[in-house]
């Protein structure tokens, strides 16, 4: 999928892959309904990375159906809104939170809020998420 930086969207949408630090992540529930639940992301060469505690119910959605959604919160007046379709799997070959610089260096304060260090972080939220979105909808 190709974010177009020449339009004003398309510089919006890679401004709030850059500043935003809470994106929302919707699966597919074993009932077939939505799941959507807040977490932090990094926007990394196409995809997006959610680290996750491995028994969350996210993981196990993302593992019977890898369809998902991410979506921004729009404005006070629900404008700039931001939607990605996508497709989820899990991620053996992404670093572990505590080894990966960019995202320590976004969420070092989140971390530290959790009262846990990166290397607690890293532990306890042990499954990387690679989300490839597909498609970008928005206003």
């Amino acid at each position: 999928m190709h974010i177009d930086t020449s339009t004003e969207f398309g510089q919006r949408v890679m401004r709030r892959l850059r500043e935003e630090h809470v994106i929302w992540l919707t699966t597919v529930g074993p009932d077939g309904a939505p799941q959507p639940r807040p977490v932090w992301f990094l926007w990394e060469e196409g995809s997006f990375l959610i680290y996750s505690q491995p028994d969350a119910h996210k993981v196990r959605h993302i593992r019977r159906n890898p369809h998902v959604a991410l979506h921004f919160n729009s404005d006070t007046d629900g404008n700039d809104v931001v939607v990605f379709i996508g497709e989820a799997r899990l991620d053996d070959s992404a670093p572990r939170a505590d080894r990966h610089a960019a995202y320590l260096a976004k969420y070092a304060q989140g971390i530290a809020d959790l009262g846990m260090t990166p290397q607690q972080m890293a532990e306890e939220y042990s499954a990387a998420i690679r989300v490839t979105p597909t498609h970008l909808r928005g206003f």
